[in-house]
């Protein structure tokens, strides 16, 4: 049976760069918006008893899709719905397909404080948890009391407490495993002041005007490094590293930058001149420039600073 007649609403050969941020990649010979759980279920379903590998799609930041295109079933996530569950405590439920930046401005108009930081951030609910985004010494696992997923195994719905979540350094049980789809979750914020939330959303998001590039990308591309610098010659070379020892975060930016790739390009992608962690697109830009950036980037950082950035964009290659 074809799935057009299984799952009604499928669509074929949909080009899914249109669906990300980066504006790349191929088609995908079917595509299936989920508006609800249930429909995410049938999906689901649908795919697994005609065989059909699945390829699960929320805001389309943080990602980098190759041009060979899909021969399966992207399910893009579109359930939306949010609320307050308990105002006295500062809990709110949030399905996974709704825009971070919407939650954000939810919170702030019911004067609750702790997603501030994450003011301008695009991409989902359920992509911030899936990387688990953070941002100025913050995280969205520390906001999380809960999650509810679909078990791409067993197509069964759980409830998952944070503690079974694997939250680490932008990372969590569902970009490792891959086996569970966020379906929402349940944040827990705190009572503040109106006008001062409203005042730290607008701090960060200046910030993030100032010093993040307008062009198309996926957002930041290498986890920012977690190790100290002791080499001597470094240190007198760069003596900033010191600084960033003592805070124990090196920006993967700064490492870049000081290999003299700021601006480099490769066919139509380039290391950002504004903040070289970030890799634009120029307009027509290909994976494969991108993918030969990221090599470069990598490859230099190591050589002079004896460190391994490690990518934090996801690259889909549909072989």
């Amino acid at each position: 049976m074809d799935i057009v007649k299984k799952l009604p609403g499928v669509k074929k050969n949909i080009l899914l760069a249109d669906y990300t941020t980066y504006k790349i990649g191929g088609k995908a010979k079917y595509f299936f918006e989920a508006e609800s759980k249930e429909s995410l279920s049938n999906a689901v379903e649908a795919a697994r008893a005609l065989n059909l590998p699945i390829y699960i799609l929320g805001g389309g930041s943080n990602l980098l899709f190759d041009e060979k295109g899909f021969a399966g079933l992207v399910i893009k996530i579109e359930s939306a719905k949010y609320k307050i569950l308990d105002a006295k405590n500062g809990l709110i439920c949030a399905e996974s397909g709704l825009e971070l930046a919407k939650l954000v401005e939810f919170a702030f108009q019911n004067s609750l404080s702790g997603l501030e930081w994450a003011a301008g951030i695009p991409g989902t609910v359920g992509g911030a948890i899936y990387g688990n985004v953070q941002a100025f010494n913050s995280r969205i696992s520390e906001l999380i009391e809960s999650a509810e997923v679909l078990d791409l195994n067993s197509v069964e719905i759980k409830n998952l407490r944070k503690r079974d979540c694997g939250f680490a350094t932008k990372n969590s049980v569902f970009k490792k495993g891959k086996k569970l789809i966020i379906i929402s979750a349940v944040f827990k914020l705190e009572k503040g002041n109106k006008m001062k939330i409203k005042e730290k959303m607008e701090e960060f998001l200046a910030y993030r005007k100032s010093r993040h590039p307008s062009e198309y990308s996926a957002g930041s591309v290498f986890v920012n490094s977690e190790t100290k610098i002791r080499d001597k010659k470094l240190l007198k070379e760069f003596p900033i590293i010191k600084e960033f020892n003592e805070k124990g975060v090196i920006p993967s930016a700064f490492l870049i930058e000081s290999c003299g790739l700021k601006g480099k390009m490769i066919g139509k992608a380039q290391i950002s001149e504004q903040h070289a962690n970030f890799i634009i697109n120029k307009g027509g830009a290909k994976a494969k420039d991108v993918l030969a950036l990221i090599k470069l980037a990598r490859k230099k950082v190591k050589e002079k600073f004896n460190l391994l950035l490690e990518v934090e964009i996801q690259y889909v290659n549909f072989k």
